[in-house]
């Protein structure tokens, strides 16, 4: 999803570059040769720093605002921080224990899951978080239940793997069948079908009984309109994080980036491809592809079983955003979801090829390696 950098820089290039990305990040200011030469001892003079800035801002790695002396790193300056300079990071272990604690105090609710994992990323980034459900690729059952309610009518109620509950009338066999006899058939037709999609569950109707076929029928007819669905819901959090920062400080840039997070189309766009892609993804200013989101920059990530049920997680902010801890909390928070969803789908009603791809679970990839600048 990236565009790789070309130029090979300079050790020093390479050091001052990411200096100013670091420093732009902290403070937002313009940074000058002087501030390099003090704060961090770069052991070359001022007026050294000052020619290596302009030779980067040459080649598109730095600009400068206006009159300002001091320069700001580019989109390009941005992406050659990522990808080049940028050493693998990991939250706190403190961090980490206290996620993990709240996400196990809500274990079993998927809607829980997916609030917390929205307000997480956006406390650890302080940028706005978009968590997308996960959706299979197939819907599988989890359990149902059939619940007598007069001598015409039975109420089926069907429960996904994925957390979905769905109801449907189905008719009373004659003469009617007591609950007693209803929940037998509920307990067999689960221990027979639990975990199932609707492609494996119909090869087993033939051998049940005409009422249980019936009501088997309704289930694949369940798991087919689940499977059919398109819009999934997006949880947001954080808003007012980005709001506060420098760069959306006028009602232009302000539209601009909730019309961001409120297109649904546009983020469909973006959730398709990191899906596809696999690995936390870099998205900064748009890269061409999606020009409505050039003044901001996403850290996103898939999460779940890759080939059975896959979300996308990540986090929104200005492109001076602070990409380490966004990368380590993105992809902290993702793996930790795909051991969650790995428990609530149950690994032993894994296909053989789904079991497979459970290890992956999407959050592998590229990450940003080296020292430079440090």
């Amino acid at each position: 999803m990236s565009t790789t950098v070309a130029e090979e820089l300079t050790e020093r290039q390479q050091t001052i570059l990411g200096l100013v990305v670091r420093e732009y990040i902290e403070t937002a200011q313009p940074v000058a040769s002087r501030t390099l030469a003090d704060k961090y001892h770069v052991g070359v003079s001022p007026a050294t720093i000052r020619n290596e800035m302009a030779v980067l801002e040459r080649l598109g790695y730095l600009t400068h605002p206006h009159t300002s002396a001091g320069r700001v790193p580019t989109e390009r300056g941005y992406r050659y921080f990522v990808e080049r300079l940028m050493e693998r990071a990991e939250l706190p272990e403190e961090e980490q224990r206290l996620i993990r604690h709240q996400f196990h105090q809500a274990r079993l609710d998927l809607d829980q899951w997916m609030r917390l994992a929205a307000a997480v990323l956006a406390h650890s980034t302080h940028a706005a978080s978009l968590v997308t459900p996960p959706k299979a690729r197939r819907a599988h059952l989890k359990h149902l239940e059939l619940i007598a309610l007069s001598d015409a009518f039975i109420l089926l109620i069907v429960v996904t793997a994925e957390g979905l509950v769905r109801q449907q009338m189905v008719a009373q066999p004659q003469p009617a069948l007591a609950q007693e006899t209803l929940n037998a058939v509920a307990a067999r037709l689960n221990d027979l079908l639990q975990g199932m999609s609707r492609d494996q569950i119909e090869p087993h109707m033939a051998v049940l009984s005409p009422f249980e076929r019936s009501v088997c029928q309704t289930v694949v007819d369940v798991l087919g309109r689940v499977d059919s669905r398109h819009a999934t819901r997006i949880y947001r959090d954080g808003l007012l994080h980005v709001l506060r920062q420098p760069e959306f400080a006028h009602t232009e840039a302000i539209c601009r980036l909730v019309e961001i997070m409120e297109r649904r189309a546009l983020l469909d766009s973006i959730v398709e491809e990191v899906l596809a892609s696999g690995g936390v993804q870099v998205i900064i200013g748009g890269e061409a592809r999606w020009p409505e989101i050039g003044e901001v920059s996403l850290v996103v990530a898939p999460y779940g079983i890759a080939g059975y049920a896959a979300g996308v997680m990540g986090v929104v902010g200005p492109h001076r955003m602070p990409y380490d801890r966004a990368i380590s909390a993105v992809r902290f928070v993702a793996n930790l979801m795909s051991h969650l969803l790995t428990d609530l789908y149950g690994a032993e009603n894994l296909s053989p090829e789904e079991a497979d791809h459970e290890h992956t679970r999407g959050t592998q990839g590229t990450e940003p390696a080296g020292d430079a600048g440090r």
